[in-house]
């Protein structure tokens, strides 16, 4: 009899420890695993404004960091003026701030990572996040809104640019984009 209250005292304390055990170390999926319904209201905007990629003279807003000039591997860091005209002096809505690099070695493809941060009207302090590839000798390139934030909040959409001008000489250039983006 003396063993059979030892396996049963055993078998118990076996039982609790498992038990115990299953309920402090569940899955990390269970942790979180509240779900709240949300309003679904997405919003869409679209917006249209010109970015001066300024790499010449005593005031540039573009500067190659590393990389021969104009060949793979190129990078730019860019803190560029968005306006609402093509012309350098016109009224300035934000900044696009991150970098370029030439990343293919078979044409002029750009790896696009920049952030427009807007400082103008309804828009002042919210920012688009834009990433991908900007093949440069395409009339139109797409490119995607990966994210946001202030009032593109949870952003997602697209990017279209088209080159207005570049001067051969200097390397400046004036981009029109038409950006469509859904936020919350």
């Amino acid at each position: 009899m003396g063993s059979f209250l030892i396996n049963t005292l055993c078998y118990l304390s076996l039982s609790l420890i498992l038990t115990a055990s299953a309920t402090t170390n569940r899955p990390f999926s269970d942790h979180f695993a509240e779900t709240k319904p949300t309003p679904t209201a997405i919003k869409t905007t679209r917006l249209h404004f010109y970015f001066h990629d300024i790499v010449s003279g005593k005031k540039p807003t573009a500067m190659r960091i590393t990389g021969p000039k104009n060949a793979f591997g190129t990078t730019v860091i860019i803190d560029d003026p968005l306006t609402i005209d093509t012309k350098r002096g016109s009224k300035v809505v934000g900044r696009a701030q991150g970098l370029y690099a030439m990343a293919s070695q078979h044409d002029p493809s750009l790896l696009m990572a920049i952030t427009f941060v807007f400082s103008h009207g309804k828009y002042n302090g919210s920012a688009l996040s834009v990433m991908g590839r900007n093949f440069v000798l395409e009339a139109v390139r797409e490119m995607l809104v990966v994210g946001g934030s202030g009032i593109f909040r949870f952003a997602r959409g697209f990017a279209l640019a088209n080159t207005v001008r570049y001067n051969l000489k200097t390397g400046d250039a004036v981009v029109q984009y038409n950006v469509t983006v859904m936020h919350a």
